[in-house]
């Protein structure tokens, strides 16, 4: 596209036109979708990245912190950051890798899996008001439709999630 053809294509626009692109609908979708759980859940701390750590850790206990940024496709750098907070405020604990000794396992401590408990109805709460806008038919149609999203396209992210529902997920080409 030259210049002259960018230029009129901008200015044949609305902002209308920027709110309806898939990719400011997702944000503002994920935007929404954060902004619930946190007033779910805003009494007790705890944002949906350690929310979803601490769940890790319980369904998969001493994984290491390379493996949870994996399993949450998160980078590695975010995921130091939060479970160094998550660990400052003993809701986890670091011990030696047995099969690696260069790689700390991470569980979650007394402290962890009692606030895991105290989240889960508020968890639960944000998770039906997200899907709250939606029928009983429109929420399996949107939950398959982003299934699908997800699974076309995980391969091109920066970090892919490697698991899915216990199978790795792969780029699948065009």
């Amino acid at each position: 596209m030259t210049a002259a053809q960018w230029g009129s294509c901008v200015r044949n626009t609305t902002i209308e036109d920027l709110y309806r692109r898939p990719g400011f609908m997702i944000r503002r979708a994920h935007q929404i979708a954060v902004a619930i759980f946190l007033a779910e859940t805003g009494a007790l701390g705890v944002t949906n990245r350690q929310y979803g750590i601490l769940f890790a850790l319980k369904h998969r206990p001493g994984i290491d912190q390379i493996s949870v940024a994996r399993l949450l496709g998160l980078d590695r750098s975010t995921t130091g950051m939060v479970i160094k907070k998550l660990e400052q405020a003993g809701l986890i604990g670091r011990s030696v890798g047995a099969a690696d000794r260069r790689r700390a396992s991470l569980v979650l401590t007394r402290a962890g899996e009692r606030m895991l408990e105290r989240l889960a109805e508020p968890a639960q709460r944000a998770q039906a008001r997200v899907l709250s806008a939606f029928t009983p038919a429109e929420r399996t149609q949107f939950l398959a439709l982003l299934d699908k999203f997800i699974a076309r396209f995980n391969g091109t992210t920066r970090v892919p999630l490697e698991e899915r529902g216990g199978r790795r997920t792969a780029f699948r080409g065009a």
